[in-house]
C-alpha cells in the first residue's frame, strides 16, 4: 500500500469531520446545487448535480452535455453513501485497502451500488447523516473534490486542507 492511498484516507476522514452542517434546508441545497453547478461551468465541464434529504430531492439538475447514465451513477453513488453514511470516494479508497470489491465486502450489486467519487454526505452536527449530495460527469476525483470545494467554501473551513492532490494513477 502506497503513501498517496494511506494520505487520501486521512483527508477523507478530514472532510466528513470538517464538513458538517449546524442546519440544513431546501434553501440551503438549492444555493449549494447553484454553486455546484457554477464550479462545474468554471472548469468547463458538464455535470449531473443532485441534493437529497432522506431520499426527498431538493436539487436535481443536468447540465447540458449530460446523459441519463449521469443520473444512473448518481443513484448508485447516493446508495452507497445511505447504506455507509460515508462519501462514495472514502468507500472506495477503503475497499482498496482492504483489497476486496463491494459486492465481496457487503454483498451489494455494482448494478444498483457505485463506489465512484462524486457523492458526499450531508452531515448534521450531533445528529448524522440526513442526505447526500452527488454530482457525476467529470472524472471520479474531480467528482468528489467539486463537492469539498463548495462544501468548504459553504462551510468557510480550509480548502487546502480538505482537497484531495492529484492521483497518483489513472483510476482516480
Amino acid at each position: 500500500m502506497n503513501a498517496t492511498l494511506e494520505d487520501d484516507m486521512a483527508r477523507l476522514a478530514l472532510q466528513e469531520e470538517q464538513l458538517q452542517f449546524d442546519s440544513f434546508s431546501a434553501d440551503t441545497a438549492w444555493q449549494l446545487g447553484m454553486r455546484l453547478k457554477e464550479a462545474v461551468e468554471t472548469r468547463g465541464k458538464a455535470a449531473a448535480i443532485e441534493i437529497q434529504l432522506t431520499d426527498f430531492p431538493l436539487f436535481f439538475y443536468a447540465m447540458p452535455g449530460t446523459t441519463p447514465d449521469n443520473g444512473d451513477w448518481i443513484r448508485r453513488k447516493r446508495n452507497v453513501v445511505q447504506r455507509f453514511h460515508r462519501s462514495s470516494y472514502a468507500m472506495r479508497m477503503e475497499l482498496r485497502k482492504k483489497g476486496v470489491t463491494l459486492t465481496e465486502q457487503s454483498g451489494l450489486s455494482l448494478r444498483d451500488h457505485a463506489t465512484a467519487g462524486g457523492c458526499f454526505p450531508i452531515l448534521l452536527r450531533g445528529t448524522g447523516c440526513i442526505g447526500t449530495i452527488a454530482v457525476s460527469g467529470l472524472p471520479m476525483r474531480d467528482d468528489h473534490n467539486v463537492i469539498v470545494e463548495v462544501l468548504a467554501n459553504w462551510l468557510n473551513c480550509s480548502l487546502s486542507e480538505l482537497t484531495l492532490g492529484p492521483a497518483d494513477n489513472m483510476d482516480d
